[in-house]
């Protein structure tokens, strides 16, 4: 009996142990990743390379597969953050900027907690919050997309792939490319159209767009973080419970990965390297550290498939999570 099996009867036994009469079956494993493989995380702000990824993450480097993260955005357009960082009601645009440099540093602690080399961290820098508009409504350059937080017009930042990248959808597409060209993958771990939150959607259509064009669809996955309101459930720590499909998520294929006891706590541990998120959410973000994590070979569900569109696909007010930048 190996280790997989082991690990699957023990869930059973865990659901068992909570009142679960008849448990959902669990979806079969993803495949086992090797020294072979070469994993890009798609990440569309810092932190959600840990939630959705952290323990297969450490897996694939104790396994000995390269590991590469790509961050979409620096997450510089979340009020919350910003307040806490300037200490006021009302942020100044600078305080935004702060705020990027604060969570480009956190991201690097949790990328060194999860071993992935500083030489495969690729930050974009495009805008949060407006990754969609840069999709659909602003993607030729001319007329580029205007950050309300930042003021910026262009990716602002030094130590970016491509400083200086206009806030269009061709600029982000070459970059998103480009950093595939150099990592060239055989697993893409990617946020699906279906997340609620619409800069996961758009890192989703993105990542779906150029593995397409590749002839390479079959070699991504994806996640869900954003599931559906009141989504993860139970929040908290309770990294004895396999993840449920979330309701955004049910009718796709998904696919199991379980977690040792050394991935669940680098994942824990890489989770709490994001201080400025974690103050303000840290409960939420603890619900995400399970004993698998969940992925899907479809992007969405076969029958419907309304946030591939780019209007909002949920919710009219939503809550402060979904309009975080986690």
């Amino acid at each position: 009996m190996n280790c997989r099996t082991l690990h699957t009867l023990a869930l059973l036994a865990v659901l068992d142990a909570h009142g679960a009469a008849s448990p959902t079956p669990l979806p079969p494993p993803l495949r086992l990743l090797t020294a072979a493989d070469s994993v890009l995380v798609v990440s569309p702000h810092p932190d959600d390379e840990s939630l959705c990824c952290g323990g297969l993450i450490d897996s694939a480097r104790r396994a000995g597969a390269r590991v590469a993260i790509v961050w979409i955005t620096n997450g510089d357009a979340f009020k919350w953050d910003a307040m806490l960082v300037e200490k006021k009601l009302r942020p100044r645009q600078g305080a935004y900027h702060e705020l990027a440099q604060r969570r480009i540093g956190e991201a690097r602690a949790a990328a060194a907690i999860l071993q992935v080399p500083k030489d495969s961290q690729f930050f974009l820098g495009y805008p949060d919050r407006g990754i969609l508009s840069l999709l659909f409504d602003y993607y030729y350059p001319g007329v580029p997309w205007r950050s309300r937080f930042t003021g910026d017009e262009a990716v602002e930042y030094s130590d970016a792939f491509d400083p200086g990248a206009g806030y269009n959808g061709q600029d982000l597409l070459r970059d998103f490319s480009s950093v595939v060209d150099r990592v060239q993958p055989t697993l893409v771990l990617a946020p699906s159209p279906q997340d609620t939150h619409p800069d996961h959607r758009a890192a989703g259509i993105l990542a779906w767009r150029v593995m397409d064009k590749r002839q390479q669809l079959d070699r991504v996955r994806f996640w869900i973080v954003h599931g559906g309101r009141r989504w993860p459930r139970p929040r908290g720590l309770h990294p004895e419970l396999p993840p449920k499909v979330p309701p955004r998520g049910v009718g796709m294929e998904w696919e199991a990965f379980a977690l040792d006891d050394a991935a669940v706590q680098a994942k824990l541990q890489a989770i709490r390297a994001h201080r400025t998120q974690t103050k303000i959410m840290g409960k939420t973000m603890l619900g995400y550290v399970r004993s698998q994590e969940l992925y899907s070979r479809t992007l969405a569900p076969s029958k419907s498939n309304p946030c591939l569109k780019p209007q909002r696909c949920e919710f009219d007010n939503p809550p402060i999570i979904e309009g975080s930048s986690l």
